[in-house]
């Protein structure tokens, strides 16, 4: 298995799975089970270059549906 180590603590980073969330522009986001490095030590989490572009494209699509309710309402 690959590691890593925290920029936080210097702690071993390890792949696991980490939740995403965010409020944003009247919503709340989450997605639970992102991959990502996450440290063994603090629990800080790293997300890779490819999760943050789904997590960016998903954001994308909600903002937009968000956008259509409030037009609609």
């Amino acid at each position: 298995m690959s590691t890593r180590q925290c920029a936080h603590c210097q702690g071993k980073m390890k792949r696991g799975t980490a939740p995403f969330h965010i409020d944003r522009k009247g919503y709340h986001l989450v997605l639970d089970e992102i991959p990502a490095w996450v440290c063994s030590q603090c629990g800080e989490v790293y997300f890779g270059e490819a999760e943050v572009d789904s997590i960016q494209s998903v954001i994308r699509v909600v903002d937009q549906q968000v956008e259509k309710l409030a037009v609609s309402a």
